[in-house]
């Protein structure tokens, strides 16, 4: 009976591994400045700009995984910035999904210190914003936090955006920030595991 537990385990946790969805560079690794793009991502947005932290506009929190991580603003005259991936398999339309991300704020971040709403988009095109398939209403803590989410794709995902976004409920614009690393693969729920 231990050996048919252990084996079934055995075979359960190689199908979990095999039909997760990786994402590339997922700690955002790369030399630490400002303006730049980490490898394996692409801008979303018009003048998105994304920095590579720590050490520069005054961040200094180390990451939560590996040497690097990224930082995401809000523009008081408007605009936000994201970034893309193109998955390296798709997302199958109709099945339920898990993955997670640790976030932080920054209160010293050049002057971009207001609390910001992160969303992760799934994508059928590149920075299409087909759905959103997670979402956090705003981050205002200094350390890092897991977040995890659950989803079930509407149609097949082959990008995704992780994007910086200004609070609901606000009728102004404001010059906020977010700082993301170490995002997960997209694993199948245990429920379509079982189906």
């Amino acid at each position: 009976m231990k050996k048919l537990v252990f084996t079934l385990v055995l075979v359960l946790t190689q199908i979990l591994a095999f039909t997760q969805v990786r994402v590339e560079n997922a700690s955002f690794e790369g030399d630490a400045q400002d303006a730049t793009t980490p490898v394996r991502w692409h801008p979303c947005e018009v003048e998105s700009t994304p920095d590579i932290m720590p050490g520069v506009w005054g961040v200094h929190l180390e990451a939560s995984e590996g040497d690097t991580y990224m930082g995401l603003i809000t523009r008081k005259l408007g605009g936000w910035e994201s970034v893309g991936q193109r998955l390296i398999e798709p997302l199958k339309a109709e099945e339920c999904y898990s993955f997670s991300v640790d976030l932080a704020h920054s209160e010293t971040y050049a002057g971009y210190n207001m609390p910001v709403k992160f969303l992760v988009w799934g994508c059928g095109q590149k920075c299409s914003k087909d759905q959103i398939i997670g979402e956090v209403a705003y981050v205002d803590h200094q350390n890092w936090r897991r977040y995890d989410f659950k989803f079930t794709a509407k149609e097949e995902i082959n990008y995704i955006i992780l994007e910086a976004h200004y609070m609901d409920g606000l009728s102004f614009k404001y010059k906020g920030n977010i700082l993301i690393d170490n995002c997960s693969a997209f694993r199948p729920c245990r429920r379509a595991m079982l189906d």
